[in-house]
């Protein structure tokens, strides 16, 4: 089977292709035979009723420094591919929701991963509420009174940018700490969305388990231990990645999660998990695939293509 695939992410000239999911797919339906056309989210258009965009043809080679050729620009009406691959990283802010609106008009027919409607209707610290009971005690809020009673009620908390991404913003607030009042202007005049407000969890420092799942089922983790100095796990901010493997409770929070994930049409999802607890689930751009292979775990770009192959049959 051979499909006609288009992939909107960011500027592939700036991508790591030692970390980049996106990359590990790129380079999973090269070797099917797929044919791949590439653009950014700025050459999408809604013109009447045809969704088009610039693209460019794309190939890829697992070298840095020189991973990718493109093609000349062309116009392409979007519901000529079998399978779009929905692939930019956050913000997760008005242009990015107003491509969901764009690629919706085309999905199901071409075949859009993620589902662009799920992905909007499922911000990944927003999400994660929907299943309370398997995550530490967590506040969505940037009323000052509330996050003090939360506090007050929870000790030390962490605090993060409801929309934020990549570990970027994360701080560790402790009881009576005296930088808490600038810590609430700072965020106050940064982010105009509520925050995260989350108990912290110490055994974050033996790590941030990033598991994905495909299609609803579990595909493979990798364990993401923060540097000596860091709270964060984020291998973007120094985590270093561990071979792992789930414990009871983690299987019971993939089975648990699953079928809802399967319903919305989130194909492709990573979870975080810290100490039993559920902390994020993230669907618009999930990373670790490539650290999952590099520490012999299984072939996850090849599951995700085996699922997509299968849908488009």
């Amino acid at each position: 089977m051979t499909l006609k695939v288009a992939v909107q992410m960011d500027p592939i000239a700036r991508i790591n292709i030692r970390g980049d999911s996106t990359f590990a797919l790129l380079l999973e339906a090269q070797a099917r035979g797929h044919a791949i056309s590439y653009f950014t989210p700025d050459k999408l258009s809604l013109r009447g009723n045809d969704v088009v965009a610039s693209v460019q043809s794309l190939k890829v080679r697992d070298q840095e420094g020189d991973h990718f050729t493109l093609g000349e620009p062309a116009r392409v009406d979007m519901r000529s591919y079998d399978v779009v691959l929905l692939r930019q990283d956050p913000p997760f802010d008005l242009a990015y929701i107003t491509s969901t609106h764009l690629l919706e008009r085309i999905h199901p027919a071409t075949l859009v991963v993620n589902n662009p409607a799920s992905v909007r209707n499922a911000p990944e610290k927003l999400f994660v509420m929907d299943f309370a009971e398997l995550m530490p005690p967590t506040l969505i809020s940037r009323d000052k009174d509330e996050i003090n009673a939360f506090r007050a009620e929870h000790g030390a908390v962490v605090m993060k940018p409801l929309h934020g991404h990549g570990g970027a913003a994360v701080f560790r607030v402790l009881p009576q700490d005296i930088n808490f009042g600038s810590l609430y202007d700072m965020f106050a005049v940064t982010f105009r969305e509520p925050w995260v407000i989350q108990r912290f969890l110490p055994e974050v420092k033996h790590g941030d388990k990033r598991i994905i799942l495909v299609d609803g089922e579990f595909a493979g983790a990798v364990n993401r231990v923060p540097a000596e100095d860091d709270l964060r796990s984020n291998m973007v901010r120094g985590g270093a990645a561990a071979a792992t493997e789930l414990s009871p409770r983690e299987r019971e929070i993939c089975a648990t999660l699953g079928p809802k994930l399967r319903e919305r049409g989130l194909l492709f999802v990573g979870i975080d998990v810290i100490d039993g607890y559920l902390t994020e689930i993230n669907v618009t751009s999930p990373t670790g695939i490539r650290a999952v292979a590099r520490l012999g775990g299984p072939d996850i770009a090849a599951k995700i293509w085996d699922v997509i192959e299968a849908k488009r049959a």
